[in-house]
């Protein structure tokens, strides 16, 4: 009888990873405002057993258009969980949370928030509102059908080698294309799009009975909250958003921006295993560090360990620059795959807690879900490149820019071959409208570079302030523990008022 094979099937890199808890925090006084409030229309209950904390929020779900071309066509639900202020008459409103991805579930979000440290101001001021978007865990989710067993490790594209690489993942892409297409049986697919989950968003506002709604969101749930905000100016309140993509979309574009993204962060990576080095043994300087990368990556793009090849390899390593509390982890798995110690790597990858899922064949993959929405949200949202050969010169270019992991960044994915063309056009963020929105943003962030949050912030123009944090990792406000950028955020979200300039937050 042949032994199975442990297979690995990790999750999108995209989605917010969650920080460790953060210590007392100053709270700022909560402003008293008398906000216009009409009846809340949802029927509130017990949120589903899966939810994580569950028992301490109420679930609610939200009838929405399909189509709003057809508003009284074919609806989906959106499930949308509470955690209400604890403190009534301090309460001003509702802020809806998005956690990023596309894909990302999010009815969880408020109680993560608030143990993470939450300002008690801010849990005072506003009822917290989760939701999963339209499409994903509770929303009427979607689904491409991906199981286990199929050779597709996310919708990171893996880093190219070379253009038979970028022509390999081609066919990988196309399948997962048809394959999403022929599972989309009741035409969902189509109408996941940034402008749609905007859209949901006025509607939630609405059944809420509030006249304006406040929102948080990070990674993608930035290109969220700046759709939003250009959609409805005069219903969106108190706008962040938090580790920037870049526009209202995660495009072609903004995926290859992780090659640079990868080596600014990999230096900061490189100091601390050197100061480490008679532990790890992985170079006793930064450049040191860096050359034992491309020697291990280098080697193992011709002789794997077991499956750890070279753009899985890759990929741990950029999956492990989301932040510090991975380094130690990630430290361990190049150790083992130095050695050619494949088990060993295996539990550095379970310490790393990389989102991994091991079956039999058929077995429905426990990411199908994320997976699926993340590609239907990417593609609709704008036009990819159709050519296999744009995709081989990006690459190329990108490997000679960025030979780290510039490859991956500008690598195939299904977009290319998505049965659909976008059903409309991007959202354009605009500058016309409320002085509303705040973001924020490490200087260093893998997975949505520094680049991202000043495009955002040449495009809202005087409606917006930029928070610049001498900082590592995904994610600040409560997921990172800066002092300057939470107490701004903070207080932005408690009176209203933006920062007179842009502000940069000393490490």
């Amino acid at each position: 009888m042949r032994r199975h094979t442990r297979r690995r099937r990790l999750a999108i890199a995209l989605a917010l990873a969650a920080a460790g808890g953060l210590g007392t925090l100053a709270v700022l006084p909560a402003t008293a405002q008398e906000p216009v409030r009409e009846a809340d229309t949802l029927d509130w209950g017990a949120c589903p057993e899966d939810v994580t904390s569950g028992e301490r929020l109420e679930c609610a779900a939200v009838d929405v258009p399909l189509d709003y071309d057809e508003p009284d066509g074919k609806t989906v639900a959106v499930m949308v969980s509470r955690l209400a202020s604890p403190n009534p008459e301090e309460r001003r409103g509702a802020l809806l949370l998005n956690p990023g991805g596309p894909g990302g579930a999010g009815l969880s979000q408020p109680v993560e928030m608030a143990d993470l440290g939450l300002p008690g101001g801010v849990t005072d001021a506003y009822d917290l509102i989760g939701m999963d978007p339209r499409g994903v865990g509770h929303s009427t989710p979607v689904s491409c059908g991906f199981t286990d067993e199929q050779e597709y490790r996310g919708n990171v594209p893996p880093y190219a080698v070379d253009d038979a690489a970028v022509a390999a993942q081609a066919d990988l892409a196309e399948a997962v294309a048809e394959q999403c297409a022929a599972n989309d049986t009741e035409g969902l697919m189509p109408h996941m799009t940034t402008a749609n989950t905007a859209r949901d968003m006025d509607a939630i506002r609405a059944a809420l009975g509030e006249e304006k709604l406040s929102f948080y969101g990070a990674s993608y749930g930035s290109a969220l909250g700046a759709a939003y905000a250009s959609l409805f100016p005069d219903t969106s309140d108190r706008v962040v958003i938090d580790s920037n993509i870049g526009g209202t979309a995660l495009d072609y574009d903004a995926q290859r921006r992780w090659g640079s993204g990868f080596e600014e962060n990999f230096q900061y990576f490189a100091e601390w295993a050197a100061d480490r080095d008679a532990s790890y043994g992985l170079g006793d300087t930064p450049d040191a560090v860096q050359d034992k990368y491309f020697e291990i990556a280098e080697r193992l793009d011709a002789e794997p360990v077991a499956e750890y090849d070279g753009p899985l390899f890759r990929f741990i390593v950029f999956f492990s620059l989301y932040g510090e509390d991975s380094f130690a982890g990630v430290a361990r798995l190049w150790q083992a795959v130095d050695a050619g110690d494949a088990t060993a790597a295996d539990r550095a990858l379970d310490d790393l807690e990389v989102p991994v899922a091991d079956g039999e064949a058929g077995t429905p993959s426990p990411y199908d879900n994320a997976w699926s929405a993340y590609l239907a949200v990417s593609c609709n949202d704008t036009d990819w490149p159709e050519d296999v050969a744009t995709y081989q010169e990006n690459a190329a270019a990108d490997r000679e820019a960025h030979p780290m992991y510039g490859g991956a960044g500008a690598n195939i994915n299904a977009c290319a071959f998505w049965a659909n063309e976008p059903l409309e056009p991007q959202v354009e963020i605009t500058d016309e409208g409320p002085a509303n929105v705040l973001i924020v943003q490490n200087e260093l962030d893998v997975a949505t570079p520094y680049p991202g949050a000043e495009l955002n912030r040449e495009a809202f123009g005087d409606r917006a302030r930029l928070v610049s944090v001498e900082g590592f990792g995904h994610g600040v406000y409560v997921y990172g523990d800066n002092a300057c950028a939470l107490n701004t955020t903070t207080a932005f979200l408690l009176d209203g008022e933006l920062p007179e300039d842009d502000v940069r937050c000393e490490a």
